[in-house]
């Protein structure tokens, strides 16, 4: 507040609060403080470590020839935006209705956006607190991002994981020819959430690992069948079965000589086996539980 030599009274106000009456301080505020500037015409207080509460008008009061006179400013806060609430990880099965909460701060009011990037490059992005997303798909799982800005300093991001149970698949499956006395493998591959258990039948007949010269080996999604020493009896139609909580599925592989003809990648993924069989598997399935 730069004043004159005619001045004879002087005095800063906050809204109705008496702050400085002349050199004398009227607040117990620690924080608010007169300058002492050598220069007589100037009449400025400093608050240090501002907050919200400091935020409204300031008023320079002066009183010259005994007529008063005062010149307002209005101190406004900025505060950097700042999530205080967001959703938990979340899982889900597929095609149940989810929403998504972010609540955030700041002066002035924060602007909220979510993100989500799938695995085929879609970008998905909302405007707003809430998120609601209807019959969720295993292509809406991942990682949603919601970033809280007002343009003062850099947004405040935080990250809600979102996992959606879906029924197994079968992906792959594959087969070579294998000469009779030679190792042959057999391979399946099912996208699942959780992970597919895997077994595998020839005909009705359920394999087991370690018997008759074949091992199964299950690493993650994938499921091997290997036949260490293969003979004749060993040729003909297997079954792969992936099943979790959520369903069961099932695909037709061949083991061949390598002389035989086969479109093995044309037919292998039909579901093929008998309603026994599948109704054999589920019990079996849910009788572990």
């Amino acid at each position: 507040c730069i004043v004159d030599d005619k001045v004879s009274k002087v005095a800063w106000l906050n809204r109705s609060t008496i702050l400085f009456a002349g050199r004398e301080k009227w607040s117990l505020d620690p924080r608010v403080i007169l300058l002492n500037n050598t220069a007589i015409t100037e009449y400025s207080i400093k608050i240090q470590n501002v907050n919200v509460y400091d935020e409204g008008p300031y008023v320079c009061s002066i009183l010259t020839n005994k007529r008063p006179k005062s010149s307002r400013v209005h101190l406004i806060v900025q505060v950097p935006a700042k999530i205080v609430n967001i959703s938990s990880d979340i899982t889900v099965n597929e095609g149940s209705s989810v929403t998504l909460m972010c609540l955030a701060i700041g002066r002035p009011e924060p602007t909220i956006m979510w993100r989500h990037s799938t695995p085929k490059g879609h970008n998905f992005m909302s405007e707003g607190e809430y998120v609601e997303i209807a019959s969720i798909t295993k292509e809406q799982s991942g990682v949603y991002e919601c970033s809280a800005s007002n343009d003062f300093l850099a947004p405040d991001i935080r990250t809600v994981q979102v996992t959606v149970n879906y029924a197994p698949f079968i992906s792959d499956v594959r087969s070579t020819g294998t000469p009779v006395g030679q190792k042959g493998i057999l391979q399946c591959e099912a996208s699942a959430v959780p992970l597919a258990d895997f077994a595998w039948y020839k005909e009705d007949r359920r394999l087991l690992n370690g018997l008759n010269g074949v091992k199964i080996e299950n690493k993650g999604k994938q499921s091997l069948l290997i036949f260490f020493n293969v003979s004749e009896e060993d040729y003909g139609n297997y079954t792969c079965v992936a099943m979790n909580n959520m369903g069961i599925t099932n695909a037709s592989i061949i083991l061949y000589g390598p002389g035989a003809v086969q479109d093995v990648n044309s037919a292998v993924l039909s579901p093929r086996g008998s309603p026994c069989l599948l109704l054999t598997v589920v019990l079996s399935y849910l009788f572990k539980f």
